[in-house]
């Protein structure tokens, strides 16, 4: 079993309308979408499965604390408890 990788920012993107998987482990080499990463690795770990309804610039969280998954919430500024 591999552990997460968790980012210090988010990945910010021009995203698209359409169902969208964005990884929570960190190990995709399609950051931020989901590659099947967390499978191989057994992170225990699933992605965020979401619908974009809008097109339009997103902030992907990577230190996976946000309060409003996946989009970056800047929790990634405060100090980690």
């Amino acid at each position: 079993m591999r552990e997460p990788i968790h980012g210090d920012k988010p990945i910010v993107i021009q995203e698209t309308p359409g169902t969208k998987a964005y990884c929570q482990c960190g190990l995709s080499e399609r950051l931020p979408y989901c590659d099947g990463a967390h499978s191989r690795h057994q992170t225990g770990l699933t992605p965020c499965v979401c619908d974009v309804d809008a097109e339009g610039k997103k902030a992907i969280c990577q230190c996976h604390r946000t309060a409003t998954p996946p989009w970056c919430d800047g929790t990634h500024k405060n100090p980690a408890t």
